[in-house]
């Protein structure tokens, strides 16, 4: 059979497992809607936090990335998976022990303000929206390469699933999704890299082939050759300073991101938590110590292929040919020598690989059997929908509960509240998919972005509303504002309206560690010029680190 009749198969199995337990999940209170009926497992809900942080920007593109800048993209890595410690070890069973639905209604009641509140909504969902632009970018490619149809319809089979769990199931709905899209992104990412690591190396095992082979210095061999630097020169892309923001800006924004602290309220109690945050730990990690093995071997393999290659050699390649019909793989013979080369130099390079291919195209490279290429599409696609439909949920609670039952009607009923959050997804929906059909960058970069806006928001408000009792509501509102205004205004400047990189060379993609700075400063300084939180707020604050002994 051919690739894309199995990932027909493949997809549409996934699709009828997901409407399937959607339906079985289907929810009528606010509980379950918006927090599970804080009932999940430990392990289903490590799953599920795993398959919602491991986004499309961890299966699709992260791993291209770091082939395309070798050394300099670990910091992928390392931002995203210290990120992820930090949140669980920091954060995350404080925040489970307050008890609350969502992160605005922390930053509501801790300071007791609803200006705070709403602040904290606008960043909840200018954060969401920012992240879901990357996943439904994801959506798109995939579906537009291996159903061979063009990414505005890609994006709006995407809608339809997603919608259809997220309005019916709510958070129990997506939770026990998400544990299947684990299952299947992790089985789909597995099993092309140790298809490979064999191939290239003999050795099975991805991390130890990637580690203990010498395909790490042919490859530098060949990138020298080509006039590009060394694959693992450190620091040859970016700056030291830029790596070491964008790492920290990373970190951070993964602890502040809405739709991944609240997978903690889904489980009974503050102990489920913890043991919740060490299996999601895990699940990350089994990806995310294959994924540079998988960005090194993609790259010595797409090199192989397309280097010095003859029009008819290309043209008789049927993976290169179907990826070229999607734009995001292009040739051009610019020196009419009836062949492509690859170089570092724009202006005579004559092949145009977009990262966002990489992983997908990795199996194709390789000649790995058409179900392997497909499942690669079917566990893209459960990376990138897992992560819209906990994203669309943090918008839907947001506005639902933070400000329609908060603040404007809190004699709301649990039916009218399920209604608004549903309505919510409805309209996020429409959002996602103009943003999946004009996306601002690579799915990794817009991710970054979000974990930017994350990072300059909500961590020093969550950290210091828990570690520090004498913040108050000035304090946290002047500092969110600040935050968030700085930062924006960097990214949108620098990556949409050509200023430059004032800040001492630091990218958009950093800049959110600055953001940080700019709001705990502020944050600190206003809460020392104006009153204290009141006794019982300090109180809350002290209990709130305090360990419960349970059992």
């Amino acid at each position: 059979m051919s690739v894309e009749l199995w990932t027909i198969i493949l997809v549409g199995l996934s699709f009828v497992l997901y409407l399937y337990i959607g339906w079985q999940s289907r929810v009528k209170d606010t509980k379950d809607f918006f927090v599970a009926g804080q009932g999940i497992p430990s392990i289903a809900n490590g799953a599920a936090t795993a398959a919602d942080w491991m986004s499309a920007a961890s299966f699709i593109s992260m791993a291209g990335l770091i082939s395309a800048l070798g050394y300099d993209g670990s910091i992928y890595l390392m931002g995203w998976t210290g990120g992820y410690v930090l949140l669980a070890l920091l954060l995350a069973p404080y925040l489970r022990k307050f008890g609350k639905y969502t992160v605005p209604d922390f930053v509501g009641d801790r300071y007791q303000s609803n200006i705070a509140r709403i602040v904290a909504v606008i960043a909840a969902i200018f954060v969401s929206l920012t992240y879901v632009a990357g996943q439904m970018r994801g959506v798109g490619i995939v579906f537009s390469r291996f159903l061979q149809v063009d990414i505005n319809t890609g994006v709006g089979i995407g809608i339809v699933i997603v919608g259809f769990f997220a309005v019916l199931g709510g958070m129990k709905g997506i939770t026990w999704t998400q544990a299947a899209q684990y299952c299947i992104l992790i089985v789909a990412y597995l099993i092309p890299a140790i298809a490979i690591a064999f191939i290239l190396t003999g050795n099975p095992v991805p991390q130890l082939a990637f580690t203990f082979s010498d395909v790490a210095t042919k490859l530098n061999a060949i990138q020298t050759d080509l006039g590009f630097a060394q694959y693992t020169q450190p620091f040859a892309n970016k700056t030291m300073l830029d790596v070491l923001f964008i790492t920290i800006a990373l970190m951070v924004g993964t602890s502040g991101l809405p739709h991944v602290i609240v997978r903690f309220y889904t489980v009974p109690n503050v102990r489920a938590a913890r043991f919740s945050a060490g299996w999601a730990l895990l699940f990350i990690a089994i990806l995310y110590t294959t994924a540079p093995a998988v960005s090194m071997f993609a790259r010595y393999n797409l090199i192989d292929s397309l280097h010095n290659k003859t029009v008819e050699e290309v043209r008789q390649l049927d993976w290169a040919t179907k990826w070229e019909q999607t734009k995001l793989l292009t040739f051009e013979d610019k020196n009419n020598d009836g062949r492509f080369q690859l170089t570092p130099d724009q202006e005579t390079n004559e092949i145009t690989i977009d990262r966002d291919i990489i992983v997908l195209s990795t199996p194709e490279v390789a000649k790995l059997a058409p179900w392997v290429i497909a499942l690669v599409a079917a566990g893209g696609l459960a990376a990138a929908l897992s992560t819209a439909s906990g994203l669309l949920l943090v918008i839907s609670s947001s506005v639902a509960h933070d400000l329609y039952y908060r603040i404007f009607d809190e004699n709301a009923s649990e039916q009218q509240r399920v209604f608004v959050g549903r309505v919510v997804v409805g309209l996020g929906l429409v959002v996602a998919g103009y943003f999946g059909v004009n996306p601002p960058g690579f799915v990794s970069q817009v991710v970054a972005f979000a974990f930017g806006l994350a990072a300059a928001s909500f961590f020093p408000v969550i950290v210091l509303g828990i570690f520090d009792k004498r913040t108050n509501s000035q304090g946290a509102i002047a500092g969110m504002l600040a935050g968030l205004t700085f930062t924006t205004i960097y990214i949108i400047g620098v990556k949409f309206a050509g200023m430059p990189t004032w800040f001492f060379g630091v990218s958009a993609e950093g800049i959110g560690t600055v953001g940080m700075i700019i709001n705990c400063l502020f944050t600190l300084i206003v809460s020392r010029l104006t009153p204290p939180p009141p006794p019982e707020i300090q109180a809350l604050v002290e209990d709130l680190r305090t360990p419960n002994i349970e059992g």
